[in-house]
């Protein structure tokens, strides 16, 4: 596998510390084979539609300059956006006033969802917080 490239946000990747059984998650089920970005982008997709059940409900834990939410608001999450929208971060797609929405997931968590999606979701919190790109 070659590994993920590292993004310029270093201050919060040394705030983020190393969890080993997370590390191993996701080098030996999420982007194992992967050989560039590309393949670690599919992986992290096919990942996330397996492990996360749509729809759900969520709260927006961090502000994004690419998106409207704002901190602690409310959406219903409908599903992952397509393969298109992820090429260069994970979206999904929120139930928004004027129709659907493609926003980061890194922005939300899933409020009373089961362990598994939660722990997906954690899983690509951690990619982001270490400053993992694909």
């Amino acid at each position: 596998m070659t590994a993920p490239r590292l993004n310029a946000r270093s201050e919060a990747v040394k705030r983020q510390r190393i969890v080993q059984d997370r590390e191993d998650r996701i080098d030996l089920e999420i982007v194992v084979d992967a050989g560039n970005a590309s393949e670690r982008a599919r992986g992290w997709y096919d990942y996330l539609q397996g492990a996360v059940k749509f729809p759900f409900k969520a709260r927006c834990v961090g502000q994004q300059a690419s998106s409207p939410l704002k901190l602690g608001q409310e959406v219903q999450v409908l599903g992952l956006a397509d393969s298109e929208a992820c090429a260069h971060e994970i979206k999904v797609t929120i139930q928004w006033a004027t129709g659907a929405l493609a926003v980061p997931l890194s922005q939300l968590e899933g409020i009373e969802i089961a362990d598994q999606p939660r722990q997906a979701i954690a899983d690509w919190h951690y990619w982001v917080a270490r400053g993992y790109e694909y």
